[in-house]
């Protein structure tokens, strides 16, 4: 008999942060009761620890494939959509199809409008799950079942400098320089002084040779975004990400017709259905999938349709144990038209402990795992922190 999915479990998993993510609290930025806080620069909410959702499966024969999503904000809900939905509907299937999985899954809710938020992320933790396993029980890595290996190396850009003033975020990104780095990118809603005024500060602590981006946080409208933007060209501006609200594709559109410097956009996308009308308009140069959103099946997917639109490749990377950053370190290796990958370092470094693996970054790059399936699993203590749905 052919293995079959036997068990699915659902965990959070909840680290402490010394300093919140983007940073020390801003003024009028505080914590509410459920250790929320809200950033004043893109008005959107965060917790003050590191939080995600795992997923277990485990084949007929006992081999394991660990998933990864979101857990930021309210994990309870994602881990009751794949509790109480998602896992009965894939007790008993063969793990090796995953995308004939991935999309009946998809069906069940598409016509209610559940096409994104957290049901896409419940479904991106099975998917990956599934994908691990499957690379598992064959003996290899995950790349190899998405196409082959491209790059033997992924090259990284270090994203945010967490610092509270701008000579401190000058001095952490001149001691990454110094650790082989050259692609930085700064998050405008902390960027205390302006944007003008933090790329040229970078701009002169980094030298003329660095890559320098700016993450803008979904915080303007197109006008506002082309001013910000057009003010920061001089200094040798890399690319500017998520300029307008999300909802605003004419406005995205409206943005890379105006400027000189390449627009980023996607991490908020969960599937192709979400890339078509925005590359379609040609509303950004590059696109940047989170796997954490996405899953391995529509990762592949946008990556695949941003490379027949001649688009270049720069995934997004976020709050997480690893177990969705090395599936989307598999996935951009096995794709052409990947550039360079996002380096959350005040993410990784301190949970590194979390991982069992080789998975490291070093030198201005990425180097994947070895072994079966994503290369990595959670390690005694990361399973020790883990907290199941029920």
């Amino acid at each position: 008999m052919s293995e079959r999915v036997a068990r699915i479990e659902v965990f959070s998993l909840t680290v402490p942060r010394d300093t919140p993510y983007l940073g020390a609290l801003r003024p009028g930025e505080s914590v509410n009761e459920k250790g929320y806080l809200v950033r004043k620069g893109n008005r959107t909410v965060y917790p003050t620890v590191d939080r995600s959702v795992l997923v277990r499966i485990e084949s007929t024969s006992g081999a394991v494939g660990w998933g990864e999503t979101y857990g930021i904000v309210v994990p309870a809900a994602t881990m009751a959509i794949i509790d109480e939905l998602l896992a009965p509907f894939v007790m008993g299937r063969d793990p090796h199809d995953v995308a004939a999985i991935h999309d009946e899954l998809y069906d069940l809710m598409r016509v209610r409008g559940y096409t994104g938020g957290y049901y896409l992320d419940a479904l991106a933790a099975v998917d990956i799950a599934l994908w691990d396993l499957a690379g598992r029980l064959c003996g290899l890595p995950l790349v190899k079942l998405l196409g082959g290996r491209r790059h033997e190396a992924v090259p990284a850009y270090i994203s945010g400098l967490p610092k509270p003033t701008l000579r401190e975020r000058q001095a952490m990104a001149v001691e990454w320089q110094g650790r082989g780095f050259q692609r930085f990118k700064f998050a405008a809603p902390v960027a205390d002084d302006g944007v003008v005024a933090e790329i040229a500060g970078l701009r002169g602590a980094l030298g003329p040779d660095a890559a320098i981006a700016c993450d803008m946080h979904w915080a303007h409208t197109a006008e506002q975004a082309i001013a910000a933007i057009r003010g920061m060209e001089p200094h040798g501006l890399w690319f500017a990400e998520a300029p307008v609200r999300p909802e605003d594709v004419d406005g995205l559109a409206h943005v890379a017709r105006n400027v000189s410097t390449t627009v980023a956009a996607g991490e908020e996308w969960r599937t192709v259905f979400d890339a078509v009308p925005r590359i379609s308009r040609r509303a950004c140069g590059i696109l940047q999938p989170e796997m954490g959103h996405t899953g391995i099946t529509e990762f592949m997917r946008m990556g695949q349709y941003a490379q027949a639109h001649h688009l270049s490749i720069m995934p997004h990377a976020t709050i997480g144990a690893g177990i969705f950053l090395a599936a989307s370190l598999q996935a951009s290796a096995a794709l052409s038209g990947l550039v360079c990958h996002e380096f959350q370092h005040s993410v990784f470094e301190p949970n590194r402990r979390l991982l069992k693996g080789d998975l490291d970054c070093r030198e201005g790059a990425y180097h994947l795992p070895t072994g079966a399936g994503l290369g990595v699993e959670p390690t005694a203590e990361a399973i020790a922190l883990l907290q199941p749905w029920r």
